[in-house]
């Protein structure tokens, strides 16, 4: 007779501690998470500010947010879906969206704490690595980028939100390797490269090349800039209106949406009391009435 040991035995499994949910759905890298809103003691309870960004199918978010007790706090936030506002409405999700999100989301910041006088950051995107100074009055305001689970290649869009959130007047404590444009081999960072995708220029090179080659495919990537009248040339001219429109009113737009007339319902009105009883006696009805209709059918018979 062989006897097979309990591998987990009754006190392991009372002392058994799950991981936390956001870890158990892969969602959150509490490892990093930890480092990033950890906050020295003689700070006394300072908020740690984090640049976050992140990315849909769809959308982009970029947040500044504090860790408390009780939760994160989101001090300002902005969206690439609120471009349109601004002239841009197509793109929302490339390289140059993130730029413009992460412009606008400094601009709100600093506006809604009346520092957007003191620091203008980078007015002209010129693909340069660029830092804010501090002024004589308040420093600039600090946040640590938070990519989340995200892959940090150079190049990556992500980059192009700390970019503008750095033109537009945050202090981000970052590096330039990770810009495209950044060569590994010279380990320098190519303005030009740079100023091309912060102006959508690869994805105008790409359309311009489309057009050429594979209209068809062209027609079905680029319909919605097809249908609103973007050209290839127009990309340099459209984002740095886009950029000056953020600039001079970076502050929330209210939705243009009309306010649905009825309610969606997804589950069942609940009835009163009345109503019930009333049911009841109808059901009881139809069950006599049929039960009556069964007795005459075999009557008959």
């Amino acid at each position: 007779m062989v006897f097979v040991k309990a591998q987990k035995s009754r006190a392991y499994s009372k002392r058994f501690q799950v991981k936390y949910k956001r870890r158990r759905e892969g969602k959150t890298d509490y490892r990093a998470r930890i480092r990033l809103i950890n906050q020295d003691k003689n700070k006394y309870n300072t908020p740690k500010y984090r640049f976050v960004v992140r990315f849909t199918n769809k959308d982009i978010t970029a947040q500044i947010i504090s860790a408390t007790i009780t939760g994160d706090m989101v001090l300002a936030s902005a969206y690439s879906h609120e471009l349109p506002h601004y002239g841009l409405e197509a793109g929302l999700t490339n390289y140059a969206a993130a730029y413009c999100t992460g412009l606008l989301l400094a601009r709100r910041v600093l506006k809604s704490l009346e520092m957007d006088s003191e620091y203008e950051g980078n007015v002209e995107a010129t693909g340069e690595d660029f830092s804010i100074e501090p002024a004589e009055t308040r420093r600039p305001f600090r946040a640590l980028l938070d990519v989340g689970l995200l892959r940090t290649t150079t190049g990556n869009r992500v980059f192009g939100a700390l970019k503008g959130a750095l033109d537009g007047g945050l202090d981000i404590p970052h590096s330039e390797k990770r810009f495209a444009g950044f060569s590994k081999d010279s380990k320098q960072l190519d303005a030009e490269v740079h100023r091309k995708y912060i102006y959508g220029g690869h994805v105008s090179a790409y359309m311009s090349s489309l057009m050429e080659d594979e209209p068809e495919k062209y027609q079905s990537h680029f319909s919605e800039y097809i249908k609103k009248g973007i050209e290839p040339d127009d990309f340099e001219a459209l984002y740095k209106k886009v950029h000056a429109a953020i600039r001079a009113d970076p502050t929330l737009k209210k939705s243009d949406k009309p306010v649905p007339k009825e309610h969606k319902r997804f589950n069942l009105k609940k009835l009163t009391y009345e109503e019930r009883k009333q049911k009841l006696i109808e059901r009881l009805n139809a069950l006599n009435s049929a039960a009556g209709e069964d007795e005459e059918e075999d009557d008959d018979e």
